[in-house]
């Protein structure tokens, strides 16, 4: 370690992301310098606090860690007036607020961006959708069969196969992860509210080969990996 501060030095997030997307985003931040203090539930914390094995050798699910390193963590009922109180000042008194909660959640709180922005209008919020602006919940698989990543997985004449990892999850997390910086760089340099939600979909790029879906109909049968790639592994 050199001792070079972080690029983001001084910017502090409130992250009330769960899971992984939210995390994958934040967890980056953090890497590159942020505060990021971690709201999670009492008793329970982000639910991949209990995914495992593997575990670590402090009893910890592997899977929180590699997504939620270099962060603080606060426990907070977001049903209970006075954590809620202060889970907004703790908003309030950060630059960026980023989560990826069911439509509603954060509005019933009074923690959503058009809340917040009331008493601080700098402040640059992210939100991660599900699927269209929220009301379908943003399962990483079902990202994976309405995209048509799966129809271009596996055999052709099988059946549709996700890819191992959470890919749709990781990819939003980054894309998420770049919007809040460019989002930074534009405030500083014209001041103004920032604000918006993206869905799940819509931060996935359609990679070269993949079938269209969507606004273009069904897919109409699947393609499996060998047609989709060329030998060098690479999309067609």
């Amino acid at each position: 370690m050199t001792g070079t501060p972080g690029a983001l030095e001084g910017i502090r997030v409130a992250d009330f992301s769960r899971v992984l997307a939210g995390p994958i985003a934040t967890m980056i931040l953090a890497d590159l310098g942020a505060d990021v203090i971690k709201i999670e539930r009492p008793g329970e914390g982000d639910d991949t606090r209990r995914w495992g094995p593997p575990w670590s050798s402090a009893g910890v699910s592997s899977y929180y860690l590699s997504a939620n390193r270099n962060k603080r963590s606060i426990a907070l009922d977001l049903k209970d007036p006075a954590d809620v109180a202060t889970a907004r000042a703790l908003a309030l008194g950060s630059d960026v607020v980023i989560e990826n909660f069911r439509q509603g959640v954060m509005e019933r709180a009074g923690l959503d961006h058009a809340s917040l922005a009331a008493d601080r209008a700098d402040l640059v919020s992210c939100r991660i959708a599900g699927l269209g602006r929220g009301d379908v919940a943003g399962y990483d698989f079902l990202a994976q069969a309405m995209g048509g990543l799966m129809s271009i997985t596996g055999d052709a004449d099988g059946e549709p196969h996700k890819v191992g990892v959470a890919l749709v999850d990781v990819m939003a997390g980054l894309h998420a992860a770049i919007g809040v910086l460019a989002a930074l760089r534009h405030r500083d340099r014209i001041p103004r509210q920032r604000g918006g939600a993206r869905a799940l979909p819509r931060r996935t790029r359609r990679p070269r080969g993949l079938p269209r879906s969507g606004r273009a109909g069904p897919l109409q049968g699947r393609s499996g990996a060998g047609r989709a790639a060329r030998p060098g592994g690479l999309l067609a």
